[in-house]
């Protein structure tokens, strides 16, 4: 499906539902897999979430998880625990080419029976499930926070715990502790000092525990960049999030003040709305804790011809394309100048935007969602737009129900 957005102006009111975190969905689904007296309200529509739950009820012995990197994960973490299964995870072909090495041998270490089927280092995996006997770990600090996450899950479940020892500097902290927040309310014992995470052995009780996932603060990007877009007055409110959020993502709000954007909590609503023009000032961020919101940042920033400066982006180049150079090569279709490194992102400011360029999805959701805010400076097109079912299956009809003019071509 690819679109043209007409240039558009927002309605000076719009109230918006966003569907659940499928950061926290993904983490509680593996969780009721191990202690099935968890009940979720609000699981994410996403298909990460829905490949997830899929995998987890099929009695298959193969499990495609197609494009779903959290899910391949924190399934391979999963399966290897699941003592007398033995299953093939497999995935689509940009799945196939994304590391998981690093979360094998860290399993491996424990005591699981994990085999490349093609390529040494990635999916597809034969898992073997074990009993894991081993409780101590080592990993470098920098890796995806999913292959530390994937394992604090399954801990609870191994025999003596796990030890847990990040070497170097620890990236996306703020994942990390939404894991290990869910293991507190479920009723795990966990510590988290300095670069050491210990988790204990967990026996769950047979009463009911009820979790309710937050709205995707990921998805709320989206709108903050069209309210940064747009007239001074403009507002929207977004259902249903949290002041004391988990999601690492949630320093948009505190970002978006950069823009112009003021952000007022509600209960369990935030309105999003332009107080006044943004500043001229180069936009300098570090990232690290909040890789996925980098696209969107930096739309904006062109978007408001503004010089925006972003380190801390080291894992944009695993997802799912190299992230860093399709932002490059899509911002200077538009007549933006990009610099950028492996882990880094320079955005000169620009004079002029271009007119019906059509945008390369690569078919990344984020790189879709990310430039449709620019619909507000210019018509534009959107190709193969329907991969925003990754992560947001809604966004093409909210946006057109807050005044974005979108014509299926």
């Amino acid at each position: 499906m690819n679109l043209k957005l007409q240039k558009s102006t927002l309605h000076k009111q719009s109230i918006i539902a966003i569907t659940g975190s499928k950061s926290e969905s993904n983490r509680l689904l593996l969780l009721q897999a191990l202690y099935p007296n968890i009940s979720i309200t609000n699981i994410s529509n996403s298909d990460d979430a829905t490949l997830m739950q899929k995998a987890l009820k099929s009695t298959a012995n193969v499990k495609d998880i197609h494009h779903a990197g959290t899910a391949m994960r924190f399934l391979t973490a999963y399966y290897a625990t699941r003592e007398g299964q033995e299953i093939r995870l497999t995935g689509s072909s940009r799945m196939q080419e994304r590391p998981v090495k690093i979360l094998v041998e860290a399993l491996q270490q424990l005591g699981a029976v994990i085999e490349y089927t093609n390529n040494e280092g990635y999916p597809p995996l034969q898992i073997k499930g074990q009993k894991l006997k081993g409780n101590q770990v080592t990993l470098a600090a920098n890796v995806s926070s999913q292959y530390i996450s994937a394992l604090l899950l399954i801990a609870p479940t191994l025999e003596n715990g796990l030890t847990l020892t990040l070497d170097g500097k620890i990236t996306s902290v703020p994942y990390i502790k939404m894991t290990l927040s869910l293991l507190n309310d479920l009723g795990v014992k966990t510590n988290f000092e300095g670069n050491t995470i210990t988790v204990k052995r967990f026996e769950a009780s047979e009463e009911n525990k009820a979790f309710t996932v937050e709205s995707d603060w990921s998805s709320a990007s989206y709108f903050y960049s069209l309210i940064a877009l747009s007239e001074i007055g403009t507002t929207i409110e977004l259902s249903a999030y949290k002041q004391n959020s988990l999601q690492g993502d949630s320093c948009l709000a505190e970002i978006y003040k950069l823009f112009g954007v003021e952000t007022v909590f509600g209960e369990n609503t935030i309105t999003l709305t332009k107080t006044k023009e943004a500043s001229q000032e180069t936009i300098t961020l570090d990232l690290k804790n909040a890789p996925d919101i980098a696209q969107t940042i930096a739309v904006t920033a062109f978007g408001l011809q503004l010089p925006c400066k972003m380190i801390g982006l080291h894992t944009l180049k695993i997802k799912e394309t190299d992230r860093l150079v399709a932002l490059k090569v899509e911002l200077e279709k538009l007549g933006a100048s990009v610099d950028i490194t492996d882990e880094s992102l320079y955005l000169h400011k620009a004079s002029t935007i271009n007119e019906d360029i059509a945008i390369q999805t690569y078919k990344d959701h984020r790189m879709a969602m990310a430039f449709a805010p620019l619909a507000l400076r210019v018509p534009l097109y959107i190709e193969k737009a329907d991969v925003v079912s990754k992560s947001f299956p809604d966004f093409w009809r909210d946006l057109q129900n807050i005044g974005v003019e979108v014509i299926e071509k």
